[in-house]
């Protein structure tokens, strides 16, 4: 198995995210564009500027198809600069056909199953903890005292943009990659 150092960030607060109103739609905006309730997390991802890198790791690991799906899906989304804490050359050799099963384990560990706002996951919550079942297997732990995601190996990543709807899940914007064992 792969072991990256990811830094997290030791100060951070959930950054409000712009609301404006088109068609009758409620749109937050990430990256630099709208993204609409009534599209699927892929139809709203392509036009991020901010996740471009994830845009293209899901297109190497063949995942579009089932993120346009039914769902539900809440996705941990992470930004290019989230990338671009990992360790230099990461990507490249993530993205590199070989290594298509890693990226897709990478990828789908940012995946829970259902549709969890911040509202159901306060609901869930044990002890300010949401404990959650990623669809590659594994396990994030969720703080919901400063919005914080806890991977296997004891790495954080803050949700910086949360509850942005999607018309087959949710997602909420994360500053770190965050990784399985």
């Amino acid at each position: 198995m792969y072991r990256y150092a990811i830094s997290a960030m030791a100060i951070a607060t959930i950054i409000g995210a712009s609301v404006v109103t088109r068609a009758d739609e409620k749109t937050v905006m990430v990256g630099g564009a709208a993204m609409f309730p009534s599209k699927n997390i892929i139809q709203n991802a392509v036009n991020s500027k901010d996740h471009t890198t994830l845009v293209a790791a899901v297109k190497a690991a063949g995942l579009v198809d089932t993120l346009q799906g039914e769902g539900p899906f809440t996705v941990f989304a992470p930004t290019n600069a989230a990338f671009g804490k990992l360790p230099g050359g990461t990507i490249d050799m993530l993205l590199m056909p070989a290594n298509k099963a890693k990226l897709t384990s990478v990828l789908t560990y940012h995946v829970v199953a259902g549709n969890l706002d911040t509202k159901s996951l306060m609901k869930q919550a044990k002890n300010g903890v949401v404990e959650l079942a990623t669809v590659s297997g594994g396990k994030l732990w969720l703080m919901i005292d400063g919005w914080t995601l806890k991977d296997e190996q004891g790495m954080t990543a803050k949700i910086t943009i949360p509850n942005v709807y999607q018309s087959n899940g949710v997602i909420h914007v994360i500053d770190t990659v965050v990784m399985g064992q």
